[in-house]
This record gives structure tokens, sequence and C-alpha cells, in this order.
């Protein structure tokens, strides 16, 4: 099946200093595919857990209870959500 609509997509780029944590908020990612461009980032859960994500990485946001994003390295860390546009 062939689908000639142009496909349109949203993308939302954040970038983070060395060390710097920024608040999760759920409403600004939900839908997205989160792509790791650049460094890496830290997901810390609401229940104190949290896992760190590197360049190349694909993620989901949405569901996760997160409570903020973290930078733990040396250098910058960018983050990308992409959504679709609504027809």
């Amino acid at each position: 099946m062939r689908d000639d609509a142009p496909s349109r997509v949203r993308t939302r780029t954040v970038v983070l200093a060395p060390g710097e944590v920024r608040p999760h908020v759920e409403d600004e990612w939900r839908g997205a595919v989160v792509v790791v461009d650049a460094g890496q980032i830290e997901l810390c859960c609401a229940a104190g857990g949290s896992r760190t994500f590197a360049t190349g990485s694909v993620l989901w946001f949405t569901g996760l209870n997160l409570v903020r994003v973290r930078n733990p390295g040396q250098d910058e860390a960018v983050f990308r959500g992409i959504t679709r546009e609504p027809p």
C-alpha cells in the first residue's frame, strides 16, 4: 500500500549542559519518540530508580513516571522528541 500524502512530523530538541537537570513534564513528551543525538541522558523515576542512555538510543518517555532528565556526562547532551502532526 502506498501513501502519497506527505508525512508531517514535529520535532523538539533539548540541549543539556554537563550536570544540568531538567524537570520532566509528561504532557510535553506524550506520543513522542525520543532520540539521543549526542552525549548521554539519565532518566530519573519517581520511585528513585534511574537509567542512563547514550547517543543513538531511541526511547519513549510516556508512562515511565519520570521526574527529571539529567546529563550525567562531561559533554553536552542533545535529545529530541519526534511526533506526528495531526491530519
